[in-house]
């Protein structure tokens, strides 16, 4: 009983909640974003990173607080082919008006990011090899 009380409320918070950076729009980025976008610099376009908040806030790319002044919403809204996100070359599919939606709310809620969830290596390790 207990759970078909608690599915609709976490139905509404996923909804209308705050967006989760890597639960949410990690995904999305990570699908049709970052082969351009992300953190390979030889496949890298336009000298964009959307996988760290510094690269997303360089030339406005995201404004946070701000969607209608956020390149990145203009660029996913846009039917221009010169301009639109992802580009017709990539061959991949617009985004859903959901995905839209958790991308307006995200940026709208200060368009934080969160870190992988693991810890980052030392820069003295040894490797396990050499051990």
């Amino acid at each position: 009983m207990l759970a078909l009380s608690v599915a609709p409320l976490a139905a509404a918070e996923e909804g209308m909640g705050k967006v989760r950076f890597n639960e949410q729009i990690r995904p999305i980025l990570s699908d049709m974003c970052f082969h351009c976008h992300g953190p390979d610099d030889k496949t890298r376009d336009a000298d964009l990173r959307l996988d760290t908040r510094e690269g997303a806030l360089e030339n406005g790319a995201v404004v946070p607080g701000k969607p209608d002044e956020s390149e990145l919403m203009v660029r996913i809204l846009s039917h221009d082919r010169s301009e639109m996100m992802p580009p017709p070359k990539a061959k991949k599919p617009s985004l859903t008006e959901a995905q839209v939606a958790t991308f307006r709310r995200w940026i709208e809620q200060g368009a934080e990011y969160e870190g992988t969830g693991f810890p980052a290596a030392a820069a003295d390790a040894t490797p396990c090899s050499q051990k």
